[in-house]
């Protein structure tokens, strides 16, 4: 499993890519989607609504168990993933691309984020 070293990560299984204008995309990593199995339902966080950092701020339900969504970093969201609530198990299948659960224009970003090896490590158990 390759996470991409452009993404920061936290270690409650959330990856983050920063944009120029200050709005991240935050998805859920690989390793997450393989220990969740297949996902059948996205409660995603509403465009508009404040999210802060660690905290739950949706739910990933699969075939074996309902799962908190957390945001990595504290901010306004301002897209939902649309395709993923339409088709979870993109989820699955492209977490690091058309899988991506939402925007958030980042107000906080707490300073706990790992790096793609840093978090390599931490997933392994290393």
């Amino acid at each position: 499993m390759s996470n991409p070293q452009q993404l920061r990560y936290s270690k409650e299984h959330e990856w983050l890519s920063t944009a120029e204008d200050g709005v991240a995309t935050v998805g859920i990593t690989e390793f997450a989607a393989n220990a969740l199995g297949d996902v059948v339902y996205a409660q995603l966080p509403a465009v508009g609504d404040t999210v802060s950092a660690g905290e739950s701020c949706g739910e990933l339900e699969s075939t074996k168990s309902v799962s908190d969504l957390y945001s990595p970093v504290s901010g306004e969201i301002v897209e939902a993933n649309q395709d993923v609530v339409d088709d979870p198990s993109l989820v699955n299948s492209a977490p690091f691309e058309g899988g991506w659960l939402f925007k958030v224009r980042v107000t906080d970003e707490p300073g706990d984020l790992l790096s793609a090896d840093e978090y390599d490590a931490f997933s392994s158990g290393n």
